[in-house]
């Protein structure tokens, strides 16, 4: 990806590393924690801004996840939250 990917820019907050770091190695054992964490740096879908839905849906499409490797109702969960709100946030043009 280059710097001028946009989310290149959105995955370089210092919040989202921190988090991105404290979930390293515990998705196996923790895989409920884990989606707390990222609910928790979320707060209400409804109202968190565009770029935190786009930061945690393109982590919950990485690799582990999208193999199937990391998997949790939990996370499917999550990432058809994130899914709904967007296609909600599109519906309303509030989407950029």
């Amino acid at each position: 990806m280059s710097d001028e990917n946009p989310i290149n820019k959105l995955v370089r907050c210092p919040e989202w590393q921190a988090l991105r770091v404290s979930l390293l190695g515990k998705w196996m054992k923790e895989p409920e924690w884990a989606v707390g964490r990222l609910v928790g740096y979320l707060g209400p879908i409804e109202t968190t801004s565009i770029d935190k839905i786009k930061v945690v849906k393109n982590y919950l499409t990485g690799t582990g996840f999208r193999t199937g490797l990391i998997k949790h109702p939990l996370i499917t969960d999550l990432r058809q939250q994130l899914s709904r709100e967007r296609l909600r946030r599109v519906e309303l043009g509030e989407w950029i």
